[in-house]
């Protein structure tokens, strides 16, 4: 008797939830709060760091760590329509609209997280180098357009490749030919095999040129037809170019920084550690830099990342072995090998959400550079921040290009005073 009451239990709700989910509104509900619940879920922790899975991984958790309020707006206007059409009339339907404000709220939390950003990283940078103030917030408009405004000379040759080595100077048009400001040379990402230097860092890059820099964006060989060391070889010979030649953009030759995001972060602090390494046919050229900020890159190249996949990533982009059969070419190009007591200033920036490179490898590097250089060593961690988290204007970004700046300024100089109103822009 209790089986058959059981039963009949449970074919009436089966019976009910049919009915409930063929009431108007119901599907979009149910639709719009499992979407919501997905998105909040991959910003509060990667649904995987599998490579390459954990790139796409990356780009669904971006739309909660690093766009929150927008992402909550289209959650909310789903819940709208879904409202419109009845779902609150349902069971189902009111259970799809609970989700989706629970996902809201965890967006919300994201968003929080993300504007304190501004705090953490004041308190990173006064923790090394004394109390220093963020500079104000530069306008959004420029970041946007900043290749187009900004990149004066472009496709400039800085070495034999006619396709590879190539790179473009920004600078303020107002900004004196002989104004000797400083430089920041920056290095795109892409694992070694992809990208370029038209995509990367762009409001980073257009927040300094706003407060009297000079940025150089380069290029290189790229793998996986171009294998190590070329790719190192080339960003020493774009800082032999820039000290050669910045002068001419109106850069100063001895005030030169590095930096770079994912890859390109790797290679900028392999750069700044191993000024005269890497440079055949150039081996006097002086490639040593004032000071490296890297973000979100590997370290160790023998280390697993997290995903287990790191050495087959490697050994297929752009290694010249596998790991397993000769472990020193991935050695000798871990920055982690290569730091020393005469290392520039580094700062050190990843997020605690990253996807595609696990925060331990930013860890581990940063403590094995304090443990034996004298400069200073910034390292800050941003909450949920994402993989590539800089590419775009959002407040966590501003809050990160203004730190960037003042920790820049604090160790290299100030840009040209000579322009109007630059640092406010």
């Amino acid at each position: 008797m209790a089986h058959r009451r059981v039963r009949t239990l449970l074919a009436g709700l089966r019976v009910r939830l049919a009915d409930g989910l063929r009431a108007p509104g119901a599907r979009t509900s149910l639709l719009v709060g499992a979407v919501a619940a997905l998105v909040a879920a991959s910003g509060l922790r990667p649904l995987t760091r599998r490579w390459p899975a954990a790139v796409v991984g990356s780009l669904l958790s971006s739309t909660a760590t690093e766009t929150p309020r927008a992402t909550a707006l289209l959650v909310g206007a789903g819940a709208g329509v879904a409202l419109r059409r009845g779902a609150a009339g349902n069971p189902a339907g009111r259970v799809g609209l609970a989700v989706a404000g629970g996902a809201v709220g965890v967006l919300l939390t994201l968003d929080h997280g993300a504007r304190a950003d501004a705090e953490n990283l004041a308190e990173a940078l006064s923790a090394e180098l004394g109390p220093v103030e963020l500079p104000a917030r530069g306008r959004v408009l420029p970041t946007i357009l900043g290749r187009s405004r900004y990149a004066t000379a472009r496709d400039i040759a800085y070495g034999p490749d006619p396709v590879a080595n190539l790179l473009d100077v920004w600078r303020d048009p107002l900004l004196a030919p002989d104004a000797r400001a400083p430089v920041l040379v920056q290095i795109h990402g892409g694992a070694w095999s992809s990208g370029s230097k038209a995509a990367d860092a762009h409001p980073l890059m257009a927040h300094m040129v706003g407060r009297g820099w000079v940025c150089v964006s380069v290029d290189y060989r790229l793998g996986p037809s171009e294998r190590w060391p070329a790719q190192i070889v080339d960003i020493k010979r774009a800082l032999a170019w820039t000290r050669a030649h910045i002068a001419g953009h109106g850069g100063d030759p001895d005030r030169i920084a590095i930096t770079g995001g994912s890859s390109g972060a790797h290679l900028a602090a392999l750069a700044a550690l191993t000024p005269g390494a890497w440079q055949p046919g150039f081996a006097d050229a002086d490639t040593s830099v004032a000071a490296a900020v890297c973000l979100y890159g590997i370290y160790d190249l023998t280390s697993d990342d997290g995903s287990g996949t790191l050495d087959e990533l490697l050994a297929e982009t752009m290694m010249p072995t596998a790991l397993d059969e000769d472990a020193h070419p991935y050695v000798a190009a871990s920055p982690s090998a290569r730091v020393h007591a005469g290392a520039p200033p580094f700062m050190v920036l990843h997020g605690t959400g990253d996807a595609i490179v696990v925060p331990a490898q930013s860890r581990a590097f940063v403590a094995r550079l304090r443990a034996v250089s004298r400069a200073p060593v910034v390292h800050a961690e941003l909450a949920h921040a994402q993989h590539g988290f800089d590419l775009v204007p959002t407040p966590r970004t501003l809050a990160a290009v203004r730190a960037v700046a003042a920790f820049l300024e604090t160790v290299v100089g100030r840009g040209h005073p000579a322009i109007p109103g630059h640092g406010d822009r």
